[in-house]
């Protein structure tokens, strides 16, 4: 087996993984492993697995992207797969759980920023500790640069459910389609009724697919400038998750283009996250939590 006797379950607000460290670079999985270990009925359980490495110890990368890793100053990689052992450019909630588990792991300071290395770039993860309302050990991650497509540009329907929703496409290092459901652009029940069991189909078709998230405005304090949303999604790879990050960045990239309000209290399944979007970046911040050690037999 080419995974280490000893794993550890993190979950990001429910967005779950199996994480474990490589310091040498000998334990890169297989896509077989990864659909056993995340499998939630014959193995541990994830939406995905996690190798906590060094970037010259990922096979898949390109010189230049170990070369960006080294000038970024991030000596250690999230190599990040989805639980059907596909590669994943970008994991937002896994950024959190992999900072918390090098933490424990003694290999990124508990007090310190601490910097990443994804196939989406070097990522900075800041620890807050405790933080209402998102709980204990809290992160802000600098999700970097997006890059938002025509407004509504996309039709998103999902087998066996009636109706449908314009979608927009988002590019946080990896593709989502945000639809806002609840508006008067959208036939689709609410957010609570979907049946995202299914997986949604997008129109036109997008060559990579693409997570797609369902949206809806909560309220808007324009006082303050924050707005409250609650949001579903389906994570190509993995089907529905309680949580997923590069998504609620891309859902807060899409209310600020309708909205203009830049700060958002995002609702998913497993928590409450903040989504800052400005011109040049979005951070997200959210909790992370240690579940436990696995010994594998």
């Amino acid at each position: 087996m080419s995974i280490p006797q000893q794993v550890t379950k993190v979950h990001a607000t429910g967005n779950d993984f199996v994480v474990y460290l490589d310091q040498t670079g000998q334990w890169e999985p297989t896509g077989e492993e990864i659909r056993l270990l995340c499998d939630r009925h014959f193995g541990i359980g994830g939406d995905g697995l996690i190798r906590l490495t060094k970037p010259a110890f990922v096979s898949d990368l390109s010189d230049s992207q170990r070369q960006e890793a080294h000038d970024g100053g991030a000596e250690w990689f999230m190599d990040y797969r989805n639980a059907d052992g596909s590669l994943a450019e970008m994991c937002g909630n896994g950024t959190r759980a992999i900072t918390l588990f090098a933490q424990h792991e003694g290999v990124a300071d508990v007090n310190k920023p601490f910097r990443l290395g994804t196939r989406a770039g070097v990522k900075t993860l800041t620890p807050h500790g405790s933080m209402a309302p998102y709980g204990d050990n809290v992160f802000q991650v600098d999700m970097g640069k997006w890059i938002i497509g025509e407004d509504n540009a996309y039709e998103v329907t999902i087998p066996g459910t009636k109706g449908s929703a314009r979608g927009t496409f988002v590019d946080m290092g990896n593709p989502h389609v945000v639809a806002v459901v609840e508006d008067a652009f959208s036939t689709l029940p609410t957010v609570e009724d979907l049946d995202l069991v299914v997986k949604p189909v997008v129109n036109p078709t997008i060559e990579t697919d693409q997570n797609v998230e369902f949206v809806r405005i909560d309220d808007i304090d324009e006082q303050t400038g924050i707005g409250e949303a609650t949001m579903r999604v389906n994570e190509r790879g993995c089907g529905e998750t309680l949580s997923c990050g590069t998504g609620l960045c891309a859902t807060g990239v899409v209310l600020r283009s309708k909205t203009g309000i830049e700060h958002w209290d995002i609702t998913v399944r497993g928590g409450t996250l903040r989504v800052d979007v400005s011109q040049q970046d979005v951070k997200l911040t959210g909790s992370a939590t240690l579940v436990g050690a696995i010994e594998l037999l």
